[in-house]
């Protein structure tokens, strides 16, 4: 008897890396403040490109931006983003990399008092919004899955009062589906329910 094959998110079927992205990482809710803002800063490089080629990259700029410490990122001067714009590992946009050495200074910032973590799961209310959008949308289904909602447009506007840069609602909206503030696990993809499950820890 053939065995039936998962049914996963329809983005996530392009290639073998983005399927393994889905199926371990995609939607798990990140409470660790360093990763959700190693994660950040990762989807700002995104920014007018696609995840697949972040997630191919994503152990170069790992190594380049010193495994995303950011007491260590902070400290960055001029000598450092002239090595970054020459490492063919990562996406070479200057302005994306002062926005991370940027965003590292913010971050400590934060972590000196509310922390960074706390902060941001308390824009959502400390638990994940649990969506159910449809994969296709179309007549008598639920709607698809939208670019940024309300609450991406909030989450933005905060980020950006502390400083944060590439963090428009679209960004943030890949960024809060990522790190499991949102499930937005289609319906009927394998994940959703295990995912679901993870956010009433």
């Amino acid at each position: 008897m053939a065995k039936l094959a998962k049914v996963r998110c329809a983005w996530a079927e392009s290639d073998v890396g983005m399927r393994a992205y889905h199926d371990e990482e995609w939607g798990v809710p990140e409470r660790d403040g360093r990763a959700l803002w190693e994660l950040l800063m990762l989807e700002g490089f995104q920014a007018g490109l696609s995840w697949q080629i972040i997630l191919r990259k994503r152990e170069g700029f790992r190594r380049a931006f010193k495994g995303f410490d950011p007491k260590k990122v902070a400290r960055f001067g001029e000598a450092d983003i002239s090595r970054l714009m020459n490492d063919e590992g990562i996406v070479r946009a200057r302005a994306k990399i002062e926005a991370t050495i940027a965003g590292a200074r913010i971050y400590n910032e934060m972590e000196s008092g509310e922390g960074f973590a706390e902060w941001v799961w308390g824009l959502v209310g400390g638990r994940p919004v649990q969506d159910s959008w449809d994969q296709t949308g179309g007549a008598g289904k639920r709607a698809r899955i939208p670019a940024s909602t309300e609450l991406s447009e909030k989450v933005s506007r905060e980020l950006k009062k502390r400083g944060f840069k590439f963090v428009g609602p679209v960004i943030v909206y890949a960024w809060m589906q990522a790190a499991g503030m949102v499930n937005d696990h289609a319906m009927e993809c394998f994940r959703r329910k295990a995912v679901e499950r993870l956010g009433k820890r």
